[in-house]
């Protein structure tokens, strides 16, 4: 078996079809229409990043001034490029968003989902967006500021892994029979 068949099977098992599948669901209730029939598939409908310039423009209006609906691969490729440029603009981290041909030449079609998730997650921080939204609520910080008086009254106190547990101890306590040494055997 050849490397790059390897790297492709290796590639294809990372997919999840029901993450695919619920990213599908999503893009078509932000766009309001159905995209994916049951001959195409996920890869074919988002490849020439039409679908991803609209979706984007819905989220954030604007966003992509030119989507290309007609050229050859060039400008196919630069929806793409006007899709990931927007992503980041709008607050989707540069490691979360895949290469172009990611999607365009189908090399890892995981990575191009796990950035519509994350596309997903970052609209939940911006609330200007009313919904619907894909995958969980990201945490939000929850920072404390401590007093030094109540920092101070922490030193006083001895935590269980320190080793000591107010005197308790297992002496006296056998379970079962003791353990016997005997010489000479």
């Amino acid at each position: 078996m050849s490397l790059e068949r390897q790297v492709r099977l290796k590639l294809a098992g990372k997919r999840d079809a029901e993450q695919e599948k619920e990213a599908m669901e999503w893009i078509e209730s932000v766009l309001g229409e159905k995209l994916f029939n049951r001959g195409e598939s996920y890869e074919d409908v988002l490849r020439d990043g039409q679908v991803l310039c609209r979706l984007m423009n819905k989220i954030q209006p604007g966003s992509v001034a030119k989507i290309n609906k007609s050229g050859g691969q060039f400008k196919m490729m630069e929806n793409i490029n006007l899709f990931q440029q927007a992503l980041k603009s709008y607050g989707v981290a540069d490691l979360d968003v895949f290469q172009t041909v990611d999607l365009y030449e189908k090399k890892d079609i995981a990575q191009v989902t796990t950035t519509l998730f994350a596309l997903g997650r970052t609209t939940y921080r911006h609330p200007e967006w009313q919904g619907p939204y894909l995958g969980p609520r990201p945490a939000e910080e929850n920072k404390r500021d401590f007093s030094e008086e109540q920092l101070r009254a922490g030193e006083g106190i001895i935590g269980l892994q320190a080793g000591q547990n107010k005197g308790a101890s297992q002496a006296g306590q056998s379970l079962g029979a003791t353990r016997k040494i005997l010489l000479g055997k």
